[in-house]
């Protein structure tokens, strides 16, 4: 292709950042504390800290419908209708489906969040570390392919962006779970610590902690220069928080790549393809596509950070042909789009707990017991491959009651007041394997709003998928059992993949170019100079909460990124 060299100089910046979710944040922070000038852009509108969150000190009566949806939003959204965080509080931070729609090959929830900051403003913010059971099962077990790294060349990155982020938690000593730098934490409460007590009594392979979480306890230098300020357990977070007690994009690290004076954010800025340059052998650039006018620009830069979430990812660089890549930028393998894989949500559960009548708990805590996976961590145990994470929570949720009771005056005022008894609820999130069938694809005759052919998911579960299901059913019955639990009802919600918001893979890393899209570094094996350091990169899912492994693989690849421009090898 040809590049206008006036267009070119006009809008040329040091690296460009595509996407400004939790990874495209930390992307933009280190690249631009290291002094590049850094583009970022985002497909969908500019959201500011405290300024553009409308919702978050409004009361209940304050929502024409109460927080709840009149049933034709319902009717036109059917799938993210189904995700836990999506209400009248918190709409304006959604995808609705109409908006944009997908082709569904088979049944694919996908929850996506177009503005900046992204999903950051809406994760569960839970955050824990893989451990080298994580990055050496492909190998161990014979599924995916070998991950290029281990947990020693992450750990220290870890820790940078755990520091900067600030996680809540203790330091548990536990090898599959490698201790994190931790503010205070959370307490669990007397039901919870009863279960914790009766599950180390009964079972010598299972510990119970307080999740580790994204929250500020007790606020660090560091988080007081991003102005931030500790948690007060509001549990509002998805209405975007005033306090900036969670971390998020948008609270964090893109008003900390702000101060610099090296960030330009581009908000309504649709990203159509990577531009390649065939005489130089590298990503020149990106073509763009006004969200609202349609018109499009092209950007150039030494290097490009592509972090648009996993599917869109995927989508992007799927789209991004050229003499050199017919079938995608850095397809050589054929593998660009394969092996997405995600969390497995289907099985829960709940009992009652007698006891303890005379206890109760305070604020609404922003996380829960969890527990690391016990099975087939040290040895194959079981039937089906790897395993699953448990989190459970007990609560007196009496004023739920009072809320569809009958009662009016005093009588209702009773209701309300009275605590009721104690419920536990348990749930999985399981690993599963990554497998070629499971892909997405781009639609040779349907295309979007703006000229960009739609993608077609077609990923699913397996029969090791429902084998570990079974098993969280049956071995969280028994540890609720054994712990004094009573009416202990299991069920599988056949939900969908993507409901749990958790797709990873279609541009893994690798050793082998033959199998990988990313070398050790997230580079595109076939165009060094451009960089994948989102959910798509995942060369296996383990059963963590992934966020906290984006971030600091993110972290470690812009700084590697920019050492290498200093060499001149970018």
């Amino acid at each position: 292709m040809n590049i206008s060299g006036k267009a070119q100089q006009q809008q040329t910046y040091d690296a460009i950042v595509i996407g400004s979710g939790i990874s495209g944040g930390w992307a933009a922070k280190e690249l631009c504390e290291k002094g590049l000038k850094t583009l970022v852009l985002e497909r969908g509108r500019m959201v500011r800290h405290l300024k553009d969150y409308p919702t978050t000190t409004m009361d209940p009566w304050q929502f024409r419908h109460r927080g709840r949806f009149p049933e034709q939003v319902t009717r036109e959204n059917p799938v993210v209708s189904r995700c836990y965080a999506f209400e009248e509080a918190t709409e304006q931070f959604f995808v609705k489906d109409k908006e944009h729609p997908y082709i569904q090959e088979k049944p694919f929830d996908w929850i996506r969040g177009y503005q900046v900051g992204g999903k950051s403003l809406l994760w569960a913010r839970q955050t824990q570390r893989w451990s080298n059971y994580e990055f050496e099962a492909p190998a161990r077990d014979g599924f995916a392919v070998d991950w290029p790294i281990r947990y020693a060349d992450l750990a220290p990155w870890y820790s940078h962006v755990e520091k900067f982020t600030g996680i809540s938690g203790n330091r548990d000593g536990i090898p599959n779970l490698p201790d994190s730098e931790v503010l205070p934490p959370f307490e669990l409460n007397c039901v919870e610590k009863h279960i914790q007590q009766k599950i180390k009594e009964q079972y010598n392979d299972r510990q119970v902690i307080i999740g580790r979480c994204a929250h500020l306890t007790r606020p660090q230098p560091i988080h007081e220069a991003q102005e931030r300020h500790r948690c007060m357990a509001r549990n509002m977070c998805a209405r975007g928080c005033p306090f900036g007690g969670y971390f998020s994009s948008n609270s964090s690290t893109l008003p900390w790549a702000e101060k610099t004076g090296n960030l330009t954010i581009h908000p309504d800025a649709v990203v159509e393809s990577i531009i390649y340059d065939e005489k130089q052998g590298r990503a020149a650039g990106v073509r763009v596509i006004d969200a609202h006018t349609k018109a499009t620009t092209e950007y150039y830069a030494r290097i490009i950070f592509v972090n648009a979430a996993t599917l869109n990812t995927n989508l992007l660089l799927l789209n991004s042909t050229s003499a050199r890549f017919p079938n995608g930028l850095g397809n050589d393998s054929g593998m660009l789009g394969h092996f997405v894989a995600f969390h497995n949500y289907r099985g829960s559960m709940s009992a009652t707990f007698e006891g303890y009548a005379d206890k109760y708990y305070f604020g609404r805590r922003p996380t829960t017991a969890f527990m690391p996976s016990f099975r087939n961590v040290f040895r194959q145990q079981t039937d089906f491959l790897r395993g699953y994470m448990v989190a459970f929570s007990a609560g007196r949720a009496g004023w739920q009651r009072g809320m569809w009771g009958e009662g009016v005056g005093s009588a209702l005022k009773e209701e309300l007041t009275d605590p009721g008894g104690w419920g536990v609820y348990m749930m999985m999130q399981g690993e599963t394997v990554p497998k070629h069938e499971n892909h997405v694809r781009l639609s040779k005759d349907k295309k979007d709003a703006w000229g960009i052919p739609q993608l077609i998911t077609s990923v699913g579960y397996d029969d090791n998928d429902v084998k570990l299901m079974k098993d969280f059913l049956q071995q969280g019955a028994e540890m609720l059992e054994r712990s004094g639990c009573k009416d202990i009802q299991t069920r599988d919600s056949q939900q969908s993949p993507g409901l749990d918001i958790h797709e990873m893979g279609g541009v893994r890393m690798g050793k082998d170019p033959k199998t990988s899209l990313l070398n050790k570094w997230n580079q595109l094996h076939a165009c060094h100079n451009v960089f994948v350091t989102d959910g798509s990169c995942m060369t296996s899912v383990g059963n963590q909460n992934p966020s906290l492994t984006f971030m600091a693989l993110t972290a470690r690849a812009a700084n590697h990124a920019v050492e290498e421009l200093k060499k001149g090898n970018l």
